[in-house]
């Protein structure tokens, strides 16, 4: 650094996160393979499909229109709210009004984003599940929230204990972060559980988000918390392309609650980002009337092949699993021969050169678990599970 900057400093928000688990491993995973190491990746939920047909014919259909390109409302475009709402009466028979209670978003993440900076000020708290997805935790660090953890434990399914939270000191707290099917558990959505928070959130003035872009992976019956009579009144649910849709370098997603909440979430979008290109948002309208067989090859047929792969390679390491979760991971509990997660995973890593994820990430309740994506294909799947056959 040049002497004339040695008085910069970062701002002290930074000293609240590090950096993202897989971008500063995924440096290491390209060393390694720079050096000839040929690492398989089960780590990351990447899907690597492609888009219906019908979605990218769109998309390259909008791109060849001169006038297609200019700035878009921040608010999307009326044929997508409109798909969107479709999508929802369509998979969960829920009605959403599409000029005012759904709004599109660039991903999730960026929806935990203005979320929270909509209904939490500095110092307020947020309740975070543990495991549970590392961005509840991080971003509410950075905008000042103190994270309270709530516990998710296998012998309750993934699910909160609710006895539990009606014990926990609640005072100043405005958001609970939920995602059912829940990730990275593979715990599925429960239509109890999703009753019991309208119930929580109703009579403790907090606003429940539940983050639900795995309804689809390997579940035959997909549900929303918007189906619980009253939820849009207290609660806020996104869901992804990402995952059920096979876009997750696209960034689409939504928001879904009462129309009040979405125009305070909308004054916050609208000073942060200037709208999606068209072509994205008109072939994502597309995408969402995908018919139901290409949902149940993509999301069913293809991830249950990839899944009884991803079983073999748990049962090699010793780890113990629920043969009931669903979404695109398989999340597994260590042998007790290792002390932590970490040690077989840098093992498989090192020995076997294979990338999977441990469970202490997601929080101090994953530090016995680890994650296999089944984000690759059946021929790398059947590799992996050999070299870590023979490794160990």
């Amino acid at each position: 650094m040049d002497d004339r900057q040695t008085d910069i400093r970062p701002a002290e928000r930074l000293s609240l996160v590090q950096e993202y688990y897989f971008s500063r491993k995924l440096k290491e995973v390209a060393r390694l393979n720079a050096e000839g190491q040929d690492i398989i990746s089960l780590a990351i939920g990447s899907p690597d499909m492609p888009p219906s047909p019908a979605t990218i014919e769109r998309l390259c259909d909008v791109a060849r229109q001169g006038d297609a390109h200019g700035y878009q409302p921040t608010m999307g475009t009326p044929e997508l709210r409109e798909a969107m709402s479709r999508f929802y009466k369509r998979w969960y028979g829920v009605t959403l009004d599409p000029g005012k209670e759904v709004l599109p978003l660039i991903g999730s993440k960026e929806g935990i984003l203005h979320v929270t900076l909509a209904f939490v000020n500095p110092g307020d708290g947020v309740l975070v599940p543990n495991p549970g997805y590392p961005t509840y935790t991080s971003l509410s660090r950075l905008l000042g929230a103190r994270i309270i953890n709530y516990n998710l434990r296998e012998d309750n399914g993934w699910q909160p204990d609710f006895d539990e939270l009606e014990q926990m000191d609640l005072d100043g707290v405005k958001l609970m972060w939920t995602n059912y099917p829940n990730m990275p558990t593979g715990g599925n959505a429960r239509m109890e559980t999703y009753e019991r928070l309208v119930d929580f959130a109703r009579r403790k003035g907090i606003v429940v988000v539940n983050d639900n872009p795995y309804s689809f992976i390997l579940n035959e019956k997909p549900i929303s918390l918007l189906q619980v009579e009253g939820a849009k009144d207290c609660c806020i649910e996104f869901n992804s392309m990402s995952k059920s849709h096979n876009m997750p370098g696209w960034r689409v997603g939504l928001c879904a609650t009462n129309a009040t909440f979405i125009s305070w979430i909308l004054k916050v979008k609208s000073n942060i980002d200037s709208g999606t290109f068209r072509g994205i948002q008109l072939a994502a309208a597309a995408a969402y009337d995908n018919d139901e067989a290409w949902h149940k090859e993509a999301n069913i047929a293809t991830y249950s092949r990839r899944r009884s792969i991803a079983e073999e390679i748990m049962d090699v390491m010793g780890c113990t699993y629920d043969p009931a979760q669903v979404g695109m991971f398989l999340w597994g509990k260590i042998p007790d021969s290792y002390p932590d997660a970490e040690e077989l995973t840098e093992r498989v890593l090192h020995d076997a050169r294979v990338f999977i994820t441990p469970g202490f990430i997601f929080g101090s309740n994953g530090r016995r678990y680890v994650r296999i994506s089944l984000c690759a294909k059946e021929e790398k799947m059947r590799q992996a599970l050999e070299r870590i056959r023979q490794a160990l």
